[in-house]
């Protein structure tokens, strides 16, 4: 019975649904190529840009809405609405070791000459 090793036909099928690598959570926010390119025109960064057509009373209110949404992700961060497991984890086990189950004193040893 072979054991290991590459057998042909294992692993993931070539264009199945799940997991994209590269779209995830990196960390970098998207500008839209048309804010970048305007904030470039007037020699502003992304965010500065937006803040300014957001805030520009004079402005069209959808421009106005899509600079508010396009900089939220700058200004402000991701609202949570639990804490994660961990988080969870670590408060039950400071709970569970206090009290009754709180790790004692070491005993004390007197040497004797």
């Amino acid at each position: 019975m072979a054991r290991g090793g590459y057998r042909p036909g294992a692993g993931r099928k070539k264009g199945s649904k799940g997991v994209k690598r590269g779209t995830g959570k990196s960390g970098e926010k998207k500008i839209p190529a048309d804010i970048a390119a305007a904030a470039a025109s007037e020699n502003m960064t992304p965010l500065e840009y937006m803040l300014k057509i957001m805030n520009d009373p004079g402005e069209d209110k959808e421009m106005r809405a899509r600079m508010a949404i396009a900089a939220a992700p700058f200004v402000h961060a991701r609202a949570t609405e639990s804490k994660g497991k961990k988080q969870d984890r670590e408060e039950k086990a400071k709970a569970a070791g206090s009290g009754k189950f709180a790790t004692g004193v070491p005993p004390v040893i007197k040497r004797v000459k």
